[in-house]
Formats: structure tokens, sequence, C-alpha cells
């Protein structure tokens, strides 16, 4: 079915017509011609089965893996590698789906602090998607190490997705006003605001550092 899938379109019949026309002469040949369909030598049908591989394979995809993020290549070549390995291919798909998250989530992981400041005030710039890959990297981008400031986090370039990313946040903030600092949090996307003020605890003054 794929192979005949692919001969289709290849040959321009990329229609309703043509779904009808391939559907059509499949009954008939099981319906009608079945006799006749299962005198066909095995070797026979071997060769036609190499031949609609050879016909369906994408060979400008050796030419695409080497243009191509490293990331998508080792997708495209686990998915192949499994498929021949298990000779199923919902294997290779489910595993191609699997690797292909993992590398976007590592990749929206990266999470960027800019620091600028003076003896009064630090300012924290905040860019990149806040969620339970990128959380330890977000604490660990801060200098929570300066007393008696005014501390400003802006998240206008960022996004905060889940509790772990609040949790983070309060790691801070709480660090920070252990130190005697003013801690403000501005820029938060709507979203992002009323997760904060569901989940977080930084803004209770009993909080203590130890809560995350």
């Amino acid at each position: 079915m794929i192979g005949q899938s692919v001969f289709s379109v290849k040959s321009g019949g990329r229609g309703r017509l043509s779904t009808l026309v391939a559907g059509v002469f499949l009954m008939f040949l099981i319906n009608v011609l079945g006799d006749v369909v299962v005198q066909i030598p095995m070797p026979v049908l071997a060769g036609i089965m190499i031949m609609v591989s050879i016909g369906t394979f994408d060979w400008s995809s050796f030419t695409y893996m080497r243009k191509a993020p490293k990331t998508d290549a080792k997708v495209m070549l686990t998915t192949v590698i499994i498929v021949a390995a298990t000779h199923d291919l919902s294997k290779g798909v489910i595993a191609g789906v699997l690797l292909s998250a993992i590398f976007f989530a590592a990749k929206i992981s990266k999470i960027k602090v800019t620091q600028r400041g003076d003896r009064a005030k630090q300012q924290f710039q905040v860019g990149g998607q806040l969620f339970f890959a990128s959380a330890n990297s977000f604490v660990g981008a801060f200098d929570t190490s300066c007393h008696g400031k005014e501390v400003v986090i802006d998240f206008s370039r960022a996004h905060v997705w889940d509790d772990s990313a609040v949790g983070a946040i309060d790691r801070v903030v709480l660090k920070h006003k252990e130190n005697n600092n003013k801690v403000m949090i501005k820029g938060l996307d709507s979203s992002s605001q009323k997760l904060v003020e569901r989940v977080a605890v930084y803004h209770d003054n009993n909080a203590k550092l130890a809560a995350h």
C-alpha cells in the first residue's frame, strides 16, 4: 500500500480518483483474479518488492543529511536502523518521535540570564523557556551573593511553564531575601503570571528557602 501510494503520487495521481481506482483494482484482483494471483512465484514477488523499495526510497535524503542539523540526521538514522533491525515500522516511528522530543527539550532548555547593575541595584534579564529541564540552569545563573540591594528580575523575554519553574523562581527570590535584598519580578506574560501567583511561595513572609 505504501509503494502504491508513492507511485500514484509520483505519477501525478493526487486526487480522489487515483485512490478509488487503486482500491477498486485491488478488490478486483482479490475477488476475481485471486486464483491467478496465488500462482505468481514467490521469487517474482520478492523481485517486485525490491524494485518497490528502490522506487519509493527518497535518495535525496543522503544529500539532505549532509546539510541537515545533526539532531535531524540522528533521528533519521535511528528510525531507519530500528525499522531494519526489528522489521517493525511502528517501533522505528515511536523511537524517532521520542528522540525528537528529547532533542527538542534539550534545545529549548537553554536559559540565558544577563546581569547588570550598580552598588544599589541589580537587574537580571531572563531569556528562554523556563521549565523542569532548565530550572537548575536558571538557579545557577544567578549571583545571590549581594546584600542589601534592590534586585529586579525581568521575565519579558521568557516564559514560565510548570511547577518546577516556579520552584526555581522561589529559590532565587528567597535566597535574595535571606540576604536582605528587596526583590521585584516584572515582565511575566499573562499565563506565566497566573501560574506564579497560584504556586509561588516567595511572597509569603513565612516562607523559607528549604521549602524548595
